[in-house]
């Protein structure tokens, strides 16, 4: 972790409204499902953000991770280092980072090498890894493993097909949005200008 002094008035205010968002229940599924997806004898570390991003922080279970949910021989990941230097640690966060991103999860959703390396945002680091959960379940390719209703499926696209004579019939129909002059008549109203008659 980088040196760091505590935090005062605004920047402490920022940082608890950042730590709220993280979400205990959610480290424990997606510790879960790492340690199944990766399919190793990884230990299962304590509970906590800390010792979370403690058991990330290296890069090392997030490369093998991303490496899982490809088949056998087209990795994106090469090389996965266990290095204990800052510098290597921080690189293999950005190749997950770019790996994951490359898998379709949005640059939306991915955090900041920083946001895990020093523990500034854990929150960011949970949102990335539910995004890439719930892609490897959308996608149904047979590399992900554990249990679908860790993650929710995400909504796909289903395309439809019209000919040019189904669009031509469609413009002659007048929808029921637009109303309809089908038994439509002036009875009742009156012309413009005058005072409706009170009786």
């Amino acid at each position: 972790m980088a040196n760091r002094g505590p935090s005062y008035g605004l920047s402490r205010e920022v940082q608890e409204k950042i730590e709220q968002k993280y979400d205990p229940e959610l480290e424990s599924r997606l510790v879960n499902w790492i340690i199944v997806q990766c399919g190793e004898q990884i230990e299962h570390p304590p509970p906590g953000r800390q010792h979370f991003q403690t058991w990330l922080m290296d890069g090392t279970l997030l490369c093998k991770l991303i490496n899982s949910l490809h088949p056998k021989g087209s990795e994106p990941i090469a090389k996965i280092s266990e290095s204990k230097m800052a510098f290597k640690q921080m690189e293999q966060i950005s190749q997950f980072l770019k790996a994951a991103e490359i898998y379709g999860v949005r640059t939306t959703d991915i955090f900041q090498t920083v946001d895990l390396w020093e523990g500034k945002d854990m929150a960011a680091v949970q949102r990335t890894l539910m995004a890439l959960g719930s892609l490897a379940v959308t996608k149904d390719d047979g590399c992900y493993k554990g249990d679908p209703s860790w993650f929710h499926r995400k909504a796909q696209q289903n395309r439809r097909g019209f000919s040019e004579e189904q669009l031509r019939q469609g413009q002659n129909v007048i929808g029921l949005q637009m109303g309809s002059n089908k038994g439509a008549s002036q009875s009742g109203m009156t012309s413009y200008g005058m005072p409706r008659q009170i009786i």
